[in-house]
């Protein structure tokens, strides 16, 4: 059972079960709980060898037992995510905790990845279950549907799900027409049928030097 207390820290109700969150993001707990570092952040060989090539970097810890675990990172937003049985695709830096019922894993994004100097993969959630994932401010969910495709900046994108395609586009920023420079290469485009996560500040990234 995954609950908000406030807006920046995650409750998870657990009866013997076992959740994964981001390592060092345990903030309290009661109750018995045993802790399990584990590699990589994927499932399995496939998901750390993908990690150690593209240098994107996710530790991730197992907590299981009974009791109440607190999480929170950076003072961040948290956002709860249900899936039934569909898949997430979430910038790993933005995930928080996934419970016992999903499996992580990693896919390939090309550009995007490149440009932004983490690698050419970002994470998955997929199964019946919910995730926790993080924002720099309050996320917004944007609706993207056939008759209305949506334009992201990469530093903004945090995670989407549905029936989309994502496609790269060059593009500039707001802040290139203002003579600030820094602007991204390109941008996000998503058509199709889903919700694109994204939240009201930028990542730092270098997709204006690529």
């Amino acid at each position: 059972m995954f609950r908000l207390q406030g807006s920046k820290v995650l409750a998870v109700d657990m009866t013997g079960d076992a959740v994964k969150a981001k390592n060092g993001s345990m903030v309290a707990y009661d109750g018995q709980m045993a802790f399990k570092k584990l590699t990589g952040g994927g499932e399995g060989l496939r998901g750390m060898v993908t990690r150690r090539l593209t240098g994107e970097q996710m530790t991730v810890m197992e907590v299981r037992g009974q009791g109440t675990c607190w999480f929170a990172d950076r003072a961040a937003e948290i956002n709860l995510v249900r899936l039934q049985g569909e898949k997430l695709f979430v910038e790993s830096s933005n995930l928080l905790a996934t419970d016992a019922g999903l499996r992580t894993g990693t896919t390939f994004t090309g550009l995007r990845g490149a440009s932004q100097g983490n690698g050419l993969f970002t994470t998955t959630v997929e199964g019946h279950g919910q995730a926790a994932i993080m924002s720099d401010g309050p996320a917004v969910v944007l609706r993207v549907s056939a008759q209305y495709p949506l334009i992201v900046d990469p530093g903004a994108y945090i995670a989407h799900q549905g029936n989309l395609r994502q496609t790269f586009q060059s593009g500039v920023t707001f802040r290139t027409f203002l003579g600030e420079g820094g602007g991204e290469a390109f941008q996000i485009r998503f058509e199709g049928d889903g919700l694109v996560y994204v939240q009201p500040s930028e990542r730092n990234t270098i997709a204006g030097d690529v």
